[in-house]
């Protein structure tokens, strides 16, 4: 079977592979089509594209945005966006403008914490691309105030944590207005991170996702059970929106999400590429 990841992340945002070196792992492990997908930024989609052309990989522009969510998170895909389109890219300034500011604050509550991490040390885990909670749960763990980065958020980091601070973040129908302004398609990321309560209320809030215009959800992902990903098939299906999947792959950041595969048992049907396609390009 063909399969692709729709869903990876490099250097540009919160991953530890170069768009390079992503592009050269996907064809190791033997993709067919690859996204890359990184949190409110398009940084790395040139050097992504150029070297998955060079390797003869299908290559899929997108990005990550966080949205505005009342429980869990909520994240919008987008997928074939036109990374150089001028509204959207005023869009993502100003949302890595509210990641910039948000640092800061984290790093304050950290130190008061006595878990000092400085500016410095974070950026020299990021590469140059733009600082997020992944890197300072990195940094965290070279310092040996936690075992893991899954330690890191659990203890200071997430939602509701000691160091947690929020950022200001999209409305769901403006990250989606954003998307298909840039000529993408918005699809809505691991649904399973919007804590439903049940299969009806994730209905409920799929269907006023899709009023606002959203074209497609990510049914396979690393943490869908066999189970949830059925329903989330028949979900997709039922409400004639596109069936996507991707690992979340982040190299050392997620350690354990292996690329094209999750935790290893994941495989993403090219299917799903297909599906982008026809919503893009037409039957």
């Amino acid at each position: 079977m063909k399969t692709c990841d729709l869903h990876t992340h490099s250097t540009a945002s919160d991953g530890s592979d170069t768009p390079s070196e992503l592009m050269a792992l996907a064809a190791k492990v033997g993709l067919a089509a690859i996204a890359l997908s990184d949190h409110d930024t398009v940084a790395g989609l040139s050097e992504a594209a150029a070297a998955a052309a060079r390797l003869g990989i299908e290559f899929i522009p997108a990005v990550e945005l966080s949205c505005q969510f009342h429980k869990g998170n909520m994240h919008m895909l987008g997928y074939y966006i036109d990374p150089e389109e001028g509204s959207f890219l005023e869009v993502l300034s100003q949302v890595q403008a509210a990641r910039a500011e948000r640092n800061p604050r984290i790093l304050e509550k950290l130190a008061a914490l006595g878990v000092p991490v400085t500016m410095e040390e974070i950026e020299a885990i990021s590469h140059g691309g733009q600082v997020g909670r992944p890197h300072i749960a990195r940094a965290m763990v070279e310092k040996g105030y936690v075992k893991d980065v899954s330690q890191a958020f659990d203890r200071y980091l997430k939602r509701g944590a000691k160091a947690y601070a929020p950022k200001s973040i999209l409305a769901p129908e403006a990250a989606i207005s954003a998307i298909k302004g840039a000529g993408g398609i918005a699809v809505l990321a691991h649904p399973f991170s919007l804590q439903a309560r049940d299969l009806q209320e994730l209905q409920a809030i799929v269907a006023d996702l899709k009023s606002k215009g959203l074209m497609g959800m990510e049914c396979y992902y690393s943490e869908h059970s066999p189970e949830f990903t059925r329903q989330c098939i028949d979900l997709a299906r039922s409400m004639g929106l596109a069936v996507t999947g991707g690992s979340d792959y982040h190299g050392k950041a997620k350690p354990y999400i292996k690329l094209g595969r999750g935790k290893g048992d994941l495989a993403v049907p090219y299917e799903c590429v297909e599906e982008l396609k026809k919503l893009k390009y037409g039957a």
